[in-house]
């Protein structure tokens, strides 16, 4: 089985309640399934889930190199060296990550109301990427954009694979077909 959540932005990647936090028990009333791979509380967007074990290692363990497309909300205006860096990979001080696909976009027409809203600095103006990783690690596209002075102001996890948020509203989910990744095993 596979679910694809549309995670809200405040809640934990876990079933169990951690006050003062909602978790995914408040949304997903389905047993047995568990993330494959993490969104931290405070982004939003597609979270995977499933109650097949080698399904979930190939979404969330690294060294599949899954494609994950993430929306993000800098704070400023990126300049080509800043997009540059991203694209060549970022040196984080315990890892260099890998190289990133980034472009600059328009916000999303899809993207919903953040509830809290985010600050916005009214003398910095905020801008829209759209970067694409392989690997995840912990808070890594908030890590990569903040080192090349970009900070991140929303994170929205648009793309896992093959799989998005395309039709999928902020707090449901969806069940889908799990057989694509086991085609793709070595």
């Amino acid at each position: 089985m596979l679910i694809l959540f549309n995670k809200p932005y405040g809640v934990i990647c876990q079933f169990t309640p951690q006050a003062p936090h909602r978790c995914l028990a408040d949304f997903i009333s389905v047993p047995g399934v568990y993330a494959a791979g993490r969104l931290d509380t405070d982004s939003e967007g597609l979270l995977v889930l499933t109650d097949d074990g080698v399904l979930q290692s190939r979404i969330a363990d690294p060294r599949h190199k899954l494609a994950k497309t993430y929306w993000v909300q800098v704070e400023g205006r990126p300049m080509s060296e800043q997009l540059q860096q991203l694209r060549q990979g970022v040196d984080l001080g315990d890892f260099r990550t890998l190289p990133a696909i980034v472009r600059q976009i328009d916000e999303p027409t899809i993207l919903w109301p953040r509830n809290p809203p985010i600050r916005e600095r009214k003398s910095i103006p905020t801008s829209w990427l759209e970067l694409t990783i392989r690997e995840g690690k912990n808070r890594q596209v908030r890590r990569m954009t903040a080192k090349v002075g970009l900070p991140t102001l929303r994170l929205v996890r648009y793309r896992v694979g093959d799989w998005t948020i395309d039709d999928l509203a902020v707090g449901n989910w969806r069940q889908v077909a799990a057989n694509v990744l086991h085609r793709n095993k070595k």
